[in-house]
């Protein structure tokens, strides 16, 4: 196993639970993703994989359990641990009357990427997402595709190492998909913890080390991303969960 598998994970959740009204949330999750590794979680809409992005990420207090990044608490984690983490969760950050390179400028900013540094680190990300084309378009005119890249730039130009992207090939182009792609083997290679959902189970094949299953709020398997038919693999697993849960009500 590499240096990078044995570090602290890069997030952790222990019995997490966050619950709503009606009985939505998470429920008793155990969660890691390590250094050098891509996580996918995978479920039908309103599995509750959204919710636990957000309380990995300190948006939402769990109602019960424990969340580190970086080894940090979530609760106590500072601006420097924060520094570390790049995030895109069900909307890409994008001001609708700035320019897509403008836009990098401000999520440059927003990481700390020191003043003096700014331009060569949006010239990077621009380069790397091939934006070029876009990057003088203000955001409002650019397609759901080349916003979603514009996101996914700004939530990965700081360099983070502990990452969470929520359906990030959502609007994208099979170009677009490809450069995601390579960007996220890139950064587990050189030792990110990528936490990932999506609904296209061969397009996470393509990049995942381990696939997580959730549903109703629950971790109830995982599936193996070298495996024949992971469609048919996942729908088993939901259905089973369904009946067996049905039996006990």
């Amino acid at each position: 196993m590499s240096t990078a598998r044995t570090a602290v994970p890069r997030f952790e959740a222990r019995k997490v639970s966050r619950s709503f009204r009606g009985g939505a949330g998470v429920h008793g999750i155990d969660l890691d993703v390590a250094a050098g590794e891509i996580h996918a979680i995978v479920g039908l809409n309103g599995a509750g994989k959204t919710t636990l992005m957000r309380v990995l990420l300190g948006m939402l207090r769990p109602d019960a359990g424990t969340v580190r990044v970086r080894g940090v608490d979530v609760v106590e984690a500072d601006a420097a641990t924060w520094a570390r983490v790049g995030q895109l969760v069900e909307h890409p950050l994008a001001y609708a009357e700035l320019t897509g390179h403008a836009n990098l400028e401000v999520a440059a900013r927003l990481h700390g990427v020191e003043r003096g540094r700014v331009r060569s680190v949006v010239d990077r990300a621009i380069h790397e997402f091939d934006l070029g084309r876009y990057a003088g378009v203000r955001a409002s005119r650019l397609s759901l595709g080349n916003r979603q890249r514009v996101g996914i730039a700004g939530a990965l130009l700081h360099d983070p190492d502990a990452i969470v992207l929520d359906e990030p090939t959502n609007g994208l182009d099979p170009a677009g998909v490809i450069v995601l792609r390579e960007s996220l083997l890139r950064r587990a290679a050189a030792g990110a913890g990528i936490l990932v959902s999506s609904h296209h189970l061969d397009e996470v094949a393509r990049v995942a080390d381990r696939i997580t299953v959730v549903n109703d709020g629950r971790v109830i398997g995982a599936l193996d991303p070298g495996g024949f038919d992971l469609e048919r693999a996942f729908f088993a697993l939901v259905h089973a969960d369904d009946e067996a849960r049905r039996a006990a009500a």
